[in-house]
């Protein structure tokens, strides 16, 4: 069974912790966020207030608005929702002799670096790591995540569950996983949206 779709995986898959059309999928989303006009790239262009939709800054309050989207501003950082991800990955794979990290150069040239390693090693990873499902999650994340905001979308809204310790977590359907405050529990995708909504009361 594929470990990403969960489908059942064909005859020349058996090996495989995941199908060819997810191992692609994956591999086409680190191709679109690598590179002078891939997401990541084109995020420059959406820092400023109003970018996100097309139309001009607009605000509320009389106070003067922040002069770049903070949003966008931390996906751009080194240590960042992608960029920091990247890296992480490409060190658990140099660990295993399949990488080389390179943190020489611009954040730019860092993301196409990781990027680039990733695809390259990415037939060894889906026969051969055991949570290559956790990667193609947190690869699909950062991806949808950049998308958002370079095609001017709204982000998926979230939504207030509880785990059993009664701590309210805020998730959406793009959530890879989250770590529960409260009692500590790691819940993976499919188990964080199966927890129950919480009351109004207590989300507020």
């Amino acid at each position: 069974m594929c470990t990403i779709c969960h489908r059942d995986l064909a005859a020349d898959e058996t090996a495989r912790y995941a199908c060819r059309y997810c191992t692609e999928r994956v591999d086409r989303q680190l191709l679109e966020l690598a590179g002078p006009r891939g997401l990541y790239a084109r995020l420059g262009a959406r820092l400023a207030p109003g970018s996100g939709s097309g139309g001009p800054a607009v605000s509320g309050s009389r106070t003067a608005p922040v002069p770049l989207r903070l949003d966008v501003l931390n996906l751009l950082t080194a240590g960042g929702p992608v960029l920091g991800p990247l890296e992480t990955w490409v060190r658990d794979w140099e660990a295993r002799g399949r990488a080389e990290m390179d943190e020489a150069g611009t954040l730019q040239q860092r993301v196409n670096h990781a990027c680039a390693t990733l695809r390259f090693n990415l037939e060894w990873a889906v026969t051969n790591h055991p949570a290559f499902d956790e990667f193609a999650r947190e690869i699909h994340l950062m991806h949808r995540q950049c998308t958002v905001h370079v095609a001017g979308e709204k982000p998926p809204r979230a939504i207030p569950v509880t785990c059993p310790c009664g701590a309210v977590l805020r998730v959406g359907l793009d959530t890879p996983g989250v770590r529960c405050y409260g009692c500590q529990t790691q819940y993976g995708h499919s188990e964080v949206l199966r927890l129950p909504m919480a009351e109004r009361r207590a989300a507020a």
